[in-house]
């Protein structure tokens, strides 16, 4: 059973760049699957687009908790499974389209409890699943050099070793349990924020959620499994939030549509596999003047297209997709 909502959100969920997605794959049929359901806007704007069935899937019990009040509207063509979507193609083959959002639902960040927001006081968790180790365990438990690896290189903060240790001098004294003492400790680290600039403990609470969650493992083996569950002429649309993300999106949708290209023109040409995907447009679609002004988490949004050839099913490296990769702490 999930955590109850306690809190109500400040704002109505709004679905990021659905009206392009749904511009972008239309018309709208079969079934498609819904990577991450979070509040079910991408769910309900397909199926009132025209998807015969949609197949939600979230590691988050709380997203299907939420949903109660809607989902019967919906009847059989909403089928919840509770899940990651690197496991979709367990779930479900040759799927006309799937969909998914890798933004934070904005139902995690509105419950306090949930340890996702530092501007909110709550326990140090994180969990999407709500099961496993949190975030707490990993600031209080990850040696000094790891926790400055994961906030260097999953938060692209430059400050990540003196963040580090500081957390290893207060953790001496006691453990690190909540979300505003965490951000209180790393605010201090950093420059006094500007106006307009975000918040000092940003980077490194983005870098915690991403480890505790495996995001970047889930994202490299959800493209795949994506691979995998497409049937041909099925399409694949992602929405990104920051930059390590869309680089692993265009690369692999770059590397498995085979338009990469040589980067030695003077090595041997290796064979090539049949391509798995085509991408029409290779610039990724932004948000509009009026979504931006509806919604402005839209602002650093970009949505990437693609539609599965009948090509068999292929393997990838990750760092071939440009994945971030945990260095080894030395012993």
């Amino acid at each position: 059973m999930g955590m109850a909502a306690t809190e109500t959100p400040s704002a109505p969920h709004i679905p990021v760049l659905l009206r392009p997605i749904l511009a972008a794959v239309a018309p709208v049929e079969g079934v498609w699957l819904d990577g991450t359901f979070g509040a079910g806007g991408y769910t309900r704007g397909l199926l009132d687009a025209g998807a015969a069935r949609v197949i939600a899937v979230d590691r988050d019990p709380l997203a299907f908790e939420m949903a109660a009040p809607w989902a019967g509207d919906y009847g059989d063509r909403l089928v919840m499974q509770q899940g990651v979507f690197s496991r979709m193609d367990s779930y479900a083959q040759d799927l006309d389209g799937v969909v998914l959002d890798l933004g934070v639902s904005s139902m995690q960040l509105d419950l306090a409890e949930r340890g996702f927001s530092f501007m909110r006081d709550g326990p140090l968790d994180m969990r999407m699943s709500q099961d496993g180790p949190s975030a707490a365990d990993l600031v209080n438990e990850a040696s000094e050099e790891e926790l400055a690896n994961i906030i260097f290189l999953y938060g692209e903060e430059r400050a990540s070793r003196r963040i580090a240790k500081a957390i290893g001098r207060a953790r001496a004294e006691a453990p690190i349990t909540r979300t505003l003492e965490l951000a209180a400790l790393v605010e201090g680290c950093l420059p006094r924020a500007k106006p307009g600039q975000s918040h000092p403990a940003t980077r490194t609470f983005q870098a915690l959620r991403i480890a505790v969650n495996n995001e970047y493992g889930e994202l490299f083996e959800g493209l795949m499994a994506a691979e995998r569950a497409l049937k041909p002429g099925g399409q694949l649309a992602v929405v990104t939030f920051h930059s390590v993300e869309d680089r692993m999106v265009k690369r692999f949708l770059t590397a498995r549509a085979g338009t990469g290209g040589n980067a030695n023109r003077f090595a041997p040409e290796i064979e090539q596999e049949p391509p798995a995907f085509t991408v029409e447009k290779r610039k990724a679609i932004g948000p509009d003047a009026e979504e931006l002004a509806q919604n402005p988490r839209a602002r650093s949004a970009k949505l990437r297209v693609a539609r599965r050839t009948d090509a068999p099913a292929g393997e990838i490296d990750a760092r071939a997709v440009g994945m971030p990769m945990m260095r080894e702490s030395k012993t």
